[in-house]
């Protein structure tokens, strides 16, 4: 009898990400795995010394990141493992400063069963995507171009599905100022082979990013508007339905207001340039689908810290999901650059 494999699991952890669960190809393409950028709300486009940052935003890479080296590790939900590894490095001092990624996301063992729930054992399932990127400063401008060219690749069970994808990234970055603003479009691309015949689109996102640094503060402020190639992002919440005596239920009216807001995505920093850096962020719309009735679940609220130590950083980020559940992300970075000065100013 033809086996019916539990496809909830696999969509379950991005429907409590506030993505559209189920509705793209390659959903994880916009997990975070950084845990700096998890720590400060999810989502950051602005961030010019990270190596991990290429991976959202192309138009990042600069010498500042030149043979460094990060790999993260999130223990995720329902026994589901998301890892990532960046590395970046100039080949010569002709050339621009190339950067690759490699992220995977391991769903574990699953049940399969057939058409009449009977267990019939189990399968695994995972995801992995390679990434290479580069960028361009356009001469006399502060302005900086970059791309990204992503190969991925899915298995459920027996089943499997290839893709390629691109991203976009435009920045102004000056270190004479303290504002980055950027543009990004990620995951333009389409799936070379599907799982069952049926092509889907891939989780295509438009998104701003803006950053300023504080005169005489030691904080650095985060804004993301996400989600930029589709206004209603909201999705009723089933704790917040009524129902009245004869049984018929209403679900929640999510004003323009409530919508607007899930587009957006808050971080700051303390001490951004300092040894040790403090990070706290809220995403809005996790925050509001994950809220119950009546009860403070503190959902999309993340944090964490770094800690530098010589050429050697760590990272932690904390993620609220639900009362009931948490999420913690670790990473580590390396700077193999032995003669790098430590006020190196980032240059592209």
């Amino acid at each position: 009898m033809r086996k019916i494999y539990i496809y909830f699991l696999i969509f379950f952890p991005f429907i409590i990400q506030a993505q559209t669960g189920g509705t793209n190809a390659f959903s994880f393409l916009n997990t975070s795995t950084n845990a700096r950028q998890t720590a400060l709300g999810g989502k950051i486009f602005t961030l010019v010394d990270d190596v991990d940052q290429p991976k959202w935003n192309p138009a990042s890479i600069n010498l500042d990141i030149d043979r460094k080296l990060s790999v993260n590790y999130t223990g995720y939900l329902a026994d589901i493992s998301i890892g990532s590894v960046s590395y970046a490095h100039r080949f010569s001092r002709y050339s621009k400063t190339i950067h690759s990624n490699i992220t995977y996301l391991n769903y574990g063992t699953l049940i399969a069963a057939d058409a009449d729930g009977t267990e019939t054992g189990t399968f695994n399932a995972s995801d992995i995507a390679l990434s290479v990127g580069y960028a361009y400063q356009i001469p006399n401008t502060d302005i900086h171009v970059g791309a990204n060219f992503k190969f991925i690749y899915s298995t459920i069970a027996s089943f499997s599905s290839t893709g390629i994808a691109g991203d976009l990234g435009i920045m102004y970055y000056t270190p004479h100022k303290p504002y980055i603003f950027s543009l990004v479009l990620r995951n333009i691309g389409t799936q070379l082979s599907s799982f069952n015949g049926t092509s889907e689109k891939l989780p295509f996102e438009i998104a701003l990013g803006a950053s300023y640094m504080l005169e005489n503060v030691p904080i650095r402020g985060y804004l993301t508007i996400d989600n930029l190639q589709k206004w209603n992002v909201s999705v009723p919440n089933p704790s917040n339905s009524t129902s009245d005596l004869d049984g018929n239920t209403t679900e929640e009216n999510i004003s323009f207001l409530n919508n607007a807001f899930r587009h957006v995505i808050i971080g700051a920093e303390l001490f951004p340039k300092r040894a040790i850096n403090l990070r706290v962020g809220y995403n809005f719309r996790r925050g509001s689908e994950l809220q119950l009735q009546n009860v403070r679940t503190f959902g999309g609220i993340s944090f964490g810290f770094g800690l530098r130590m010589n050429k050697i950083k760590i990272n932690y980020a904390y993620s609220k999901f639900h009362f009931a559940s948490d999420v913690s992300t670790f990473g580590i970075s390396i700077d193999l650059n032995k003669e790098r000065s430590l006020d190196n100013k980032t240059k592209y």
